[in-house]
């Protein structure tokens, strides 16, 4: 069945379906993206599809070595943690910037708003507020290459966000109430307090996510390996 998308761009609907398709955990690692099957799925030229997929691969969502079909990223523990890491560089500076002035992104308020009217939908629900409400802040220090360097990320970061809120890792309470003290920090114009309550925050994230990703390659190793 040939699947429709409109855009400004065939190459960008292609691979914002893909994308939304690996996030969603619709399209996994087990079935190979190649050229034939994007072009054929979405009706477009095999070169369009070439470049949809290499833009998902420049984003780290699609891996691909030589001569072989790209294939979804498998994040495994020292990845997530170099991720998270990359984040917490980024986002507790930021956050200082922002308290020194004592700015409070009303686009990071409305997200942790909508995060905790959210809080029943179930937990997949909170990824795109979260993801939201992280992006206000790093937005609101007026940086055009602190948003794009944030941005280099963002696939990688909603892959994550993805991937601890299907393991149900985190409470979304927890998730809304941390948000909350970040703002009030920055109100307050406590910039360090604001970068430790993230850090934490991050922190906690990161290490359930590593921590179940090495629970499961260890239950994947017979016994007679697991015990070398």
């Amino acid at each position: 069945m040939v699947q429709r998308v409109s855009a400004t761009s065939i190459v960008e609907a292609v691979g914002d379906d893909l994308r939304a398709r690996i996030l969603a955990g619709t399209l996994t690692a087990d079935v190979a993206v190649t050229e034939m099957e994007v072009a054929g799925s979405y009706d477009v030229a095999r070169p369009t599809a070439k470049a949809a997929i290499e833009k998902l691969v420049g984003e780290g969502l699609l891996v691909r070595s030589n001569h072989k079909s790209a294939r979804v990223a498998v994040l495994g523990p020292d990845s997530v943690r170099d991720i998270y890491l990359a984040r917490a560089y980024l986002e507790s500076e930021v956050l200082r910037r922002l308290a020194s002035t004592g700015t409070v992104p009303a686009a990071a308020v409305a997200a942790n708003a909508e995060l905790a009217a959210r809080a029943g939908e179930g937990d997949l629900a909170m990824v795109d507020p979260d993801m939201r409400f992280h992006t206000a802040l790093i937005d609101a220090v007026g940086n055009e290459r602190t948003s794009r360097m944030y941005r280099s990320l963002v696939s990688e970061v909603r892959l994550c966000m993805t991937r601890v809120q299907s393991l149900h890792l985190l409470d979304p309470e927890l998730i809304h109430g941390e948000h909350q003290q970040i703002l009030d920090h920055l109100a307050a114009g406590r910039g360090a307090e604001a970068a430790n309550v993230l850090d934490a925050h991050l922190a906690t994230a990161r290490e359930r996510l590593a921590g179940a990703l090495e629970s499961r390659v260890l239950s994947t190793v017979p016994e007679e390996s697991a015990a070398v």
